[in-house]
C-alpha cells in the first residue's frame, strides 16, 4: 500500500512538533524549509489537522501551530484513517464504481482486504510519541543551520 503525499505530509509535521518543546509553537514556513516541501501544500496539511483536533492553530503576531495533545496519545493508525483519501487497492473494493466482472467469484480481493487489515493494525500499534521518539535527535536536524539565517 501507498501512502498519499497528504498523508506523508500530515504525519511529518506531526513528528517536527513533537520535536518541539511542550507548547513551543511552529510554523509552516519552518516546517517546509525543513522538509523541502511546498509550503502550499503544508498550509492545506495543517489547516486539515486542526479540523480533525491533531494540532492547535495560533493565530496572530507571535502564533503558529503545535500538537493539540500529548504525542503518546496521537495514534498512528487514526492518523493514516483520516488523512487517506480511501483504500481503495483495487477496484473492486469501491462499490460504487467497481466494474470488475469477476469480483462475485474472485478470491483475491479477500486476501487484499485482509492484508489491509493487517496493514492498518500494525499502525494502530503505534503512536506519535513511538515514532518521534529520538526528539533530541529531531531537534538537531530540524535546527536552522545560523549560516542559513
Amino acid at each position: 500500500m501507498r501512502l498519499t503525499l497528504y498523508t506523508d505530509y500530515s504525519l511529518r509535521v506531526l513528528i517536527y512538533l513533537a520535536s518541539k518543546e511542550q507548547n513551543e509553537l511552529a510554523n509552516i514556513k519552518d516546517i517546509a524549509e525543513a522538509y523541502k516541501i511546498s509550503k502550499n501544500h503544508l498550509m492545506k496539511v495543517t489547516y486539515e489537522l486542526g479540523k480533525i483536533g491533531l494540532i492547535e492553530t495560533i493565530r496572530g503576531r507571535g502564533g503558529g501551530i503545535r500538537l493539540a495533545m500529548s504525542p503518546k496519545d496521537i495514534n498512528i493508525g487514526q492518523v493514516v484513517r483520516q488523512t487517506e483519501d480511501d483504500f481503495h487497492l483495487v477496484e473492486c473494493f469501491n462499490k460504487e464504481t467497481n466494474q470488475c466482472l469477476i469480483t462475485s467469484v474472485c478470491g483475491l480481493k479477500h486476501v487484499l482486504f485482509q492484508a489491509l487489515q493487517a496493514y492498518l493494525a500494525v499502525l494502530d500499534q503505534y503512536t506519535l510519541q513511538d515514532i518521534a521518539d529520538e526528539p533530541n535527535m529531531l531537534k538537531v536536524l530540524f535546527q536552522k543551520n545560523p549560516e542559513e539565517s
